[in-house]
């Protein structure tokens, strides 16, 4: 029987060689000796015996060795050769009592070249095995600034951490990004023994039905693809997932997995579509609309906003359109229970007004596909919901050019919240339009969400006294507040110029372009879509004190009309950061994705970007998703 199935590799190991001389390649085993002479080392590291997975026993070490296999050690030599019959009796070993010597080889870059031990894993090979032991020594080589080199030093980390080595990213981040995925708490936690066995009993079920469904076809890692699911569904709620459970998931999530695959853009939408579709929706004569919101409007200024604006929008559609509230979704569980709520309330569509409420819309978008879910967050890309944000950025310029204009020491103060996706492109059209007005003007950043940071307790010691702090006024307050752009000397706070969002007004369009079928105009493919309107859209608006002088209401009253025409845009000419880089926006317009994953700070800023480890936990699990610099 073995001699039979020596036949047979033999007889495969002919068509791979013929095949691979056709094709113009080498049907050899690749040779690690040959390698090397290419290759700066710096040193070698024993790793002891470790279980070597087979795919990634790629080579030999011996360029004597190489004519004896074709690359996937299938067998070369007559079945009459001696070299044959050991390799039958090894195979008889294997079927007896199992191969348990282990190989002798050394690790490259992830690869393993056998130095002893080639028939053994030519014989497991051929009999399906997906590992075997072996005494491993691995050669480091000199890191580069090459794609591959980055991508091996994190595995290298990864690695110290965890001992595993059949996992692979295709970019640098993947291995960070499952060590927090496993320990979010404390991510260079090194992994225990259990750790390895739940997260190997999940990789391998994953993986079979990754490669089962991808039959080869995409370019994406397995690793890769298990990064894709983690953002939908934690890691630990699906550690202990059967396949029965996780294989129509991953059906649910193939859209995204693809989009990835094909690096599909998302599809930004910067104003609301005016064409009607030819067959409006049939749900067209009433609609159940579901507000899902993190926090209350008694406790949050954001959700007291997007409340005015569910109100707004009832009072624009009358009793065509029903809407309910479910706030203080605060946890992922609690987030579930809303969702799950609102999809038993029948409801038409869903908007969850928090980038914190994104995965659980996501999840829920991808078990009701029939439901339209929408989420206010930016520069997401999944296909299976649509996202939604205000351009703020050009409200925010105008406030910079207020400021710049009273300002007496050419000072002024600017207090943000989460370093997102959008919050620095706020920071700089502020500055900017401080500089427009003022060229000395000098933008002092403090970030409300670091610890221990006594934010308003800084400026005021600095005796800056022109401030722009947090955009929207909560419920019940009245002014002054500290809100908006203000003036607070030692005895008066003065509200000057306060930011606008008209959530309601977008809610109007989106909803109006469902009703009337032009919703499906907005689709591109397989594109996520993001609506992302600003003045031109009436969804962004400035208010501004009537004490201000009467020539700045003018200028402020200019600007606004020109960004709203498009006549003019903050963003423009040759725009100097703090590092010195010119960027040049005057022989080309910068694009959206520019300004939404914008960072970098302009000249006259005085601050940075929080470190991860600054932020409060709150901070953390929102920068995680919509970070601009993740951690």
């Amino acid at each position: 029987m073995s001699l039979e199935e020596y036949r047979k590799a033999y007889r495969l190991g002919r068509r791979v060689y013929r095949n691979s001389l056709s094709h113009g390649e080498s049907p050899f085993l690749p040779v690690l000796e040959h390698i090397l002479q290419h290759a700066t080392i710096v040193s070698q590291q024993p790793l002891g015996v470790v279980e070597i997975p087979l795919d990634l026993v790629i080579g030999t070490y011996y360029s004597g060795r190489q004519p004896t296999f074709t690359h996937g050690f299938l067998p070369l030599m007559s079945e009459s050769s001696e070299f044959a019959h050991k390799w039958s009796r090894l195979c008889d070993a294997h079927l007896s009592t199992g191969i348990r010597d282990p190989i002798v080889a050394y690790e490259f870059m992830n690869k393993f070249y056998v130095v002893e031990g080639h028939k053994r894993v030519s014989v497991l090979r051929h009999f399906g095995a997906v590992s075997v032991l072996g005494s491993v020594t691995r050669i480091l080589p000199s890191p580069d600034d090459s794609e591959e080199s980055r991508i091996y030093s994190r595995f290298l980390d990864f690695y110290a951490l965890t001992n595993i080595n059949y996992l692979w990213f295709s970019h640098p981040d993947g291995f960070d990004n499952l060590l927090r995925f496993v320990h979010p708490d404390n991510p260079q936690a090194a992994w225990s023994e259990q750790d390895r066995r739940d997260f190997r009993s999940f990789y391998t079920t994953f993986r079979r039905l990754f490669e089962e469904k991808s039959d080869g076809k995409l370019n994406l890692t397995v690793g890769d693809a298990m990064l894709i699911y983690f953002n939908i569904y934690d890691y630990a709620a699906s550690k202990d997932k059967t396949a029965a459970v996780l294989r129509p998931e991953l059906s649910r999530l193939w859209q995204e997995i693809c989009n990835h695959d094909m690096d599909v853009s998302i599809h930004l939408v910067l104003k609301p579509t005016d064409r009607r579709a030819l067959f409006p929706m049939l749900s067209s004569n009433h609609l159940r609309i579901a507000f899902i919101h993190s926090g209350t409007a008694e406790t949050s200024s954001w959700v007291y906003a997007h409340e005015l604006g569910r109100r707004d929008l009832e009072s624009a559609f009358g009793g065509q359109v029903e809407t309910i509230c479910l706030d203080g979704a605060d946890t992922d569980a609690e987030a579930q229970q809303a969702l799950t709520a609102a999809v038993y309330d029948l409801s038409d569509l869903i908007f969850t007004t928090s980038p914190r409420l994104l995965q659980a819309s996501v999840q829920a978008a991808l078990a009701n596909p029939k439901i339209a879910i929408l989420n206010c967050s930016l520069n997401t890309s999944h296909p299976s919901i649509r996202t939604y944000y205000a351009r703020m950025y050009e409200g925010k310029f105008l406030m910079g050019a207020i400021a710049g204009s009273l300002t007496t020491d050419d000072r002024i103060g600017y207090i943000a919240d989460y370093p997102i996706y959008g919050i620095t492109a706020n920071i700089n059209a502020f500055a900017l339009g401080a500089k427009l007005v003022n060229p000395r003007a000098r933008v002092y950043l403090e970030w409300s969400k670091t610890i221990h940071s006594d934010y308003r307790s800084r400026l005021h010691s600095a005796g800056i006294s022109y401030i722009s702090d947090q955009d929207m006024i909560s419920s019940g307050a009245s002014l002054p507040h500290y809100v908006g752009l203000y003036h607070n000397s030692a005895d008066k706070l003065s509200n000057l110029a306060l930011p606008l969002c008209r959530w309601g007004k977008l809610y109007e369009r989106i909803v109006r372009s469902y009703l009337d079928g032009s919703w499906n105009n907005d689709r591109m493919g397989t594109q996520a879509i993001n609506y992302w309107w600003g003045m031109d859209s009436d969804v962004i608006d400035l208010i501004c004190s009537r004490s201000l002088p009467e020539d700045t209401l003018r200028l402020i009253e200019l600007l606004k009309q020109s960004i709203r025409t498009g006549a003019f845009v903050p963003f423009s000419g040759r725009i100097r950061t703090q590092s010195g880089q010119i960027l040049d926006y005057q022989s080309r317009a910068i694009t959206p994705q520019e300004l939404i994953t914008m960072d970098w700070l302009a000249d006259n800023v005085v601050g940075s970007l929080p470190a991860f480890d600054q932020l409060l936990p709150e901070a953390q699990a929102l920068t995680r998703t919509q970070g601009i610099q993740k951690p």
